[in-house]
């Protein structure tokens, strides 16, 4: 099977989460935390810089990482590195994605998540509660 490895932004301001609905792919209109593909040279945070400076147009402060999640879907497995950071700016715009939303802890489970980024939502409802 093939191994997919992302790193992925867990962006928090005061007790809301930032996700980003996917506007392309197999996944299109599917909710998901910001990030991609670490690039050869690259260490995890250096990459998800990039990738959301790609995709939001911003800049972000990585302050740690939270968690590593594992999740085999039908043509891969992915391995998504997950890191708690907050932004630089306020300023974003989305690039590559259909829509955005802060949500709260009680609005976590409002949207549809693809399934990697699902069980992460226990783990974030206790941290912004």
């Amino acid at each position: 099977m093939k191994q997919i490895v992302v790193v992925a932004a867990i962006i928090r301001k005061g007790d809301k989460i930032f996700a980003t609905q996917r506007g392309y792919g197999d996944w299109k209109d599917w909710w998901e935390f910001p990030g991609g593909k670490i690039e050869a040279g690259e260490s995890p945070e250096e990459a998800l810089k990039r990738e959301i400076r790609e995709e939001l147009s911003a800049e972000i402060d990585v302050e740690r990482f939270l968690t590593t999640v594992e999740y085999d879907y039908p043509v891969f497995h992915l391995t998504m590195h997950c890191y708690l950071c907050s932004l630089a700016s306020d300023s974003l715009h989305l690039n590559e994605h259909e829509a955005a939303r802060w949500l709260s802890a009680n609005q976590l489970d409002s949207v549809r998540w693809l399934p990697a980024d699902k069980g992460l939502l226990p783990e974030l409802r206790s941290l912004i509660s």
